[in-house]
């Protein structure tokens, strides 16, 4: 998913590598891989080296298989064919998967979030080549393909109700490929690990019995942080109008409202604390199109999630579970 290489990474590991390993005999162990059009990394903190490092090159195989699956620019990916031809047979289970979560996540936001705002990002990004923005007529047709709704999908099939319609997995992807490369290390007993695929998990401590530690970038200024956090048991995801604007001023960037067709304007970034990744991922981009009022009310029902925003003016805000330092 070629989107993170116009992007910085909202949260880096300040802190992850810097553990004292001689009072905790758990050594650190790393490995990286290019997926999703950037590096993706695992560290996991385990005494027995060979079997981190096997757990590790699983994890990242793990990830990167989600990455081709679900890619809309690899001609052999899933959802690239479903974009070509306007269905799909035989569909991966782990696509289905995703799909469902994508028509849950749809659902609860009332329509924030949805998959089908590619037809947006073509006409956005077309019109951005040229140095401006679509045309009335032409935004107007691209948002009759957008609709959740007609997406159907089952255990035999993926096909679009309507034709010209397109979808990108780019707010869940990254995500789940985390919740496929945890999987992967806690089949090997893995307990203490941070993910890196574009959006974080945390298991465990990291080496020195200390938490994986987290740094949430502020959206204007990119060596700035707007706070740290302990990240322990839990996923973590930002999204950002910075991500990858088509207008200098952030005013017009690659996250849709479906409902206007264009980019949400009260917020800058929002960044999730979810159970799973996949749910912080796709949660972050509902909630910057939903804005914070509605984004906290949806929160509040939600089990274990917690979020803070910083809005255009650059005023912070945030759940009082999330935790992030003061």
């Amino acid at each position: 998913m070629k989107r993170r290489t116009f992007i910085t990474s909202a949260i880096g590991a300040i802190a992850g590598a810097a553990g004292c390993a001689h009072s905790w005999q758990q050594p650190l162990h790393t490995g990286a891989a290019l997926a999703f059009g950037t590096t993706i990394s695992i560290s996991v903190a385990h005494a027995d080296a060979a079997l981190a490092q096997r757990a590790i090159a699983e994890a990242l195989q793990a990830a990167r298989a989600v990455d081709s699956l679900m890619s809309i620019y690899h001609p052999a990916s899933q959802v690239h064919q479903l974009n070509r031809d306007g269905v799909l047979r035989k569909p991966d289970g782990r696509l289905i998967e995703v799909l469902t979560m994508a028509t849950h996540l749809s659902d609860i936001s009332g329509g924030a979030f949805d998959v089908t705002t590619q037809p947006l990002w073509r006409l956005y990004t077309e019109a951005a080549r040229e140095g401006k923005l679509p045309e009335d007529a032409e935004l107007r047709r691209a948002r009759k393909l957008v609709d959740w709704k007609q997406l159907a999908f089952d255990g035999d099939h993926v096909r679009f109700l309507r034709p010209g319609m397109a979808l990108t997995l780019n707010g869940l992807a990254q995500g789940y490929a985390a919740d496929q490369a945890l999987a992967a290390l806690q089949a090997h007993g893995v307990r203490h690990a941070l993910l890196d695929t574009g959006e974080f998990t945390a298991r465990g401590q990291k080496p020195g019995r200390q938490p994986w530690v987290l740094g949430v970038r502020d959206p204007r200024h990119p060596d700035a942080l707007v706070t740290t956090l302990n990240a322990q048991g839990c996923s973590v995801a930002t999204s950002g109008d910075y991500e990858c604007a088509f207008t200098p001023d952030f005013r017009h960037h690659h996250i849709f409202d479906p409902a206007s067709g264009d980019s949400p304007t009260e917020l800058a970034s929002v960044t999730v604390v979810a159970p799973t990744a996949m749910e912080a991922d796709g949660l972050s981009t509902a909630f910057m199109v939903m804005g914070w009022v509605r984004a906290q009310t949806l929160a509040a029902q939600l089990q274990a999630v917690d979020l803070m925003v910083v809005d255009k003016q650059g005023r912070s805000r945030r759940t009082a579970g999330f935790p992030g330092h003061a």
